[in-house]
């Protein structure tokens, strides 16, 4: 054996038989296993085409389904103190932080955009799971805050989209009083008299459950979602009995008078646009973004006329 046969003929059968595939081509259902296309999985907004699963979707992705043509304007959300109690745990919070942004692409863990929904003007908000577990910390505050506060200025509906795996460890005792803050904006979108409806999706639960997300006008959750405030697992091992099937789950939740609804992603659209005109005293929606009529007009003088000249 010589250098040409060990060295060069292998790279260079490598070079010729190198196929570029690219990593985020094809995804794995968690639920059923099924390979789907990343394509096709995104235009079903992130739903197993074969078993119906409801995957992660960010809060960007779900407002270009969710909004008349795609268009959403952004809120601005006061910026809080950065890293309040110096916490540290195997890596600093602002590491953390850091390290969340460059993954997801978003400051923090909530978005806060207005726009219409079926020409009807509303003000939303998303939490995003991706963004350390969608954790509630001041930032989260904030964001409730100042989207209650836009709809009351504007006179819109709330419509907020909750996934969070609970307080923020990192701002200790300042996350958990984002629970009274957010439950006085709740108070203020009641006062005026203005709709709140809340999205519940995997996951939902600790103090998320236990403030905002659990004070809604109406209450929408997503297929199979995890909803509750301690876990499954924890209860079980508090009460040491084996839970019922689907304990805490959408489906066992709306069963058991805790939810309104439960409604599969690909309809929450419609199902948004129904609930908001109805709760804001509005006409139902018109079928294929059409204008609507206008129900004050009255005959003219000359649509009458034919038929007092045919009297004639």
């Amino acid at each position: 054996m010589n250098w040409i046969s060990n060295y060069v003929r292998p790279r260079i059968n490598s070079i010729f038989s190198r196929r570029e595939v690219p990593e985020n081509l094809w995804s794995k259902c968690t639920e059923c296993g099924t390979m789907l296309f990343h394509r096709e999985l995104a235009e079903n907004l992130n739903v197993c085409t074969s078993c119906g699963h409801h995957m992660g979707i960010t809060p960007r992705d779900r407002f270009l389904a969710l909004f008349d043509g795609g268009v959403f304007v952004e809120v601005d959300v006061p910026a809080p103190t950065a890293d309040p109690l110096n916490f540290r745990d195997q890596k600093k919070y602002p590491d953390r932080m850091k390290a969340a942004l460059r993954n997801t692409g978003e400051k923090e863990a909530m978005l806060v955009v207005e726009g219409e929904i079926g020409r009807t003007p509303i003000v939303a908000a998303a939490q995003d799971f991706s963004f350390m577990g969608g954790s509630m910390g001041m930032y989260v505050g904030n964001a409730i805050i100042a989207a209650a506060t836009r709809a009351v200025e504007l006179g819109r509906p709330l419509v907020l989209f909750s996934a969070a795996g609970g307080a923020r460890m990192q701002e200790g005792i300042l996350s958990l009083m984002q629970m009274p803050r957010t439950t006085v904006a709740v108070e203020m979108l009641k006062e005026a008299g203005l709709p709140y409806i809340v999205v519940l999706t995997h996951p939902t639960t600790g103090g998320v459950t236990a403030s905002y997300a659990m004070l809604g006008d109406v209450h929408i959750a997503e297929p199979n979602a995890l909803i509750c405030f301690a876990g499954p697992r924890v209860i079980e091992q508090t009460i040491r009995e084996k839970l019922p099937e689907g304990f805490q789950r959408a489906e066992y939740l709306l069963d058991h008078g805790m939810l309104d609804r439960v409604t599969p992603r690909g309809k929450m659209r419609e199902e948004l646009i129904t609930i908001t005109r109805m709760l804001m005293d509005l006409p139902p929606a018109i079928a294929g973004d059409l204008p609507a009529p206008d129900h004050e007009a009255e005959d003219t003088p000359d649509e009458v006329a034919p038929a007092e000249d045919a009297k004639e």
